[in-house]
């Protein structure tokens, strides 16, 4: 590992990993608050064309240069082909695995796991455990939905799905 002026480094072109802004204001506060993780995971560097081009950690070279940081940890990788690097880039960005949402359920402070970066956790609240709402006084609008059924089976289907899934308070018209 090796720091490296950030003016020497060149960001891949057409690189497929993006995230949004929410993703990218978590992973500046995760640089902020523990450098020494960033350095445990230095940016990923290629000379194959000359120049010292990030093939893994592009978001964070990004983060690095917004937060004012002069210089980034690197590890160059020498003698890549053009089909190596292209793998690197892939396989940097692959998680691999599956969370244990049940664990962390239990033994974790999930707003803190939201701060990190966490998403989608099927634990938020149990729904089970709430009194049904009604929800006539929050609809204010019916909409009419014309839907081809195929029988009053399918039509009940559609009528549940927009009513309860959705929340949409209508009508289900059959052709």
């Amino acid at each position: 590992m090796e720091y490296k002026k950030i003016s020497e480094i060149k960001l891949l072109e057409n690189n497929p990993r993006t995230i949004s802004d929410r993703q990218f204001k978590i992973l500046c506060t995760s640089i902020k608050k523990n450098i020494d993780y960033f350095e445990a995971r230095p940016l990923i560097l290629s000379d194959r064309t000359g120049e010292l081009v990030v093939i893994a950690g592009n978001q964070r070279y990004k983060a690095a240069q917004s937060l004012g940081l002069k210089e980034v940890p690197t590890y160059l990788m020498k003698n890549l082909t053009e089909e190596t690097e292209r793998e690197i880039v892939i396989r940097d960005n692959i998680s691999n695995g599956d969370w244990d949402f049940d664990l962390l359920a239990n033994e974790w402070d999930t707003e803190e796991l939201e701060d990190w970066g966490l998403e989608g956790f099927p634990f938020e609240e149990d729904e089970t455990d709430k009194e049904p709402k009604d929800l006539s006084d929050d609809l204010k609008e019916t909409f009419e939905v014309i839907v081809e059924c195929a029988n009053e089976m399918e039509q009940i289907e559609v009528y549940e799905t927009l009513t309860k899934e959705n929340n949409y308070k209508c009508r289900v018209l059959t052709l």
